[in-house]
């Protein structure tokens, strides 16, 4: 059990620390994040991608044709925030270039997403059904249906990670070395930044998984 946890939550963990590392100094570079996702964009000829801030966490949007940060990376000038800046410009240009497995991860993600609305759903009626039928099995029947829904975030994930290091490691680090972005001595600590931000998904995705459980845990009670 404790290594399950560890093997769920240590992914998280280490995404969080690894850019909150990089936060720091935060006037490290003379630019902004959304300075330099507008300056690599333009570099790439994607003058129609816009670039905006968002809470609803780092991504580019290939349906809108829109690079969201978040306002730390927007108006950043830590290393953290121009290098996940240009992760999500390397998706851009992937998107630009018709990269398949872009456009297999965008068609996964709309089937997922309703499913984990019904696996949340499930979950939620799970303890109630239980209850009312006075059968526990009725309750086992809905947690499972609700682990097969909300787990297809993590498997989307997980199956499309490649395409996630290769935004990191075949766009994104090319332009910020052929531009000289990169102070000297960056470069090292680019390459974490890049490997965490290709992670980010499916530590997120592994922390529901953490909650599946403790739904589980609710119903063995």
């Amino acid at each position: 059990m404790i290594f399950i946890i560890l093997l769920i939550v240590g992914p998280s963990y280490w995404v969080k620390h690894t850019l909150a590392k990089y936060s720091y100094p935060e006037d490290r570079y003379p630019g902004t994040g959304g300075e330099l996702a507008r300056i690599l964009l333009d570099w790439a000829n994607l003058q129609a991608v816009k670039v905006e801030i968002t809470q609803l966490g780092d991504h580019y949007d290939p349906i809108e044709k829109v690079v969201r940060l978040t306002s730390d990376k927007f108006n950043g000038k830590s290393l953290t925030a121009i290098t996940v800046a240009a992760h999500e410009v390397g998706h851009a240009v992937q998107d630009r270039d018709g990269y398949l497995p872009l456009k297999l991860r965008t068609r996964l993600v709309e089937i997922a997403a309703p499913a984990e609305k019904l696996g949340a759903a499930i979950l939620m009626l799970a303890p109630v059904i239980a209850v009312a039928a006075k059968a526990p099995s009725a309750g086992a029947l809905f947690l499972l249906g609700g682990l097969l829904t909300m787990g297809t975030a993590t498997i989307v994930h997980l199956v499309t990670l490649p395409m996630e290091l290769h935004a990191s490691f075949a766009r994104a680090l090319p332009m910020l070395e052929q531009g000289n972005y990169l102070i000297q001595g960056d470069q090292p600590h680019a390459r974490r930044i890049l490997r965490a931000a290709a992670w980010t998904y499916v530590s997120v995705s592994l922390m529901t998984l953490l909650n599946v459980a403790r739904w589980l845990a609710i119903l063995r009670r």
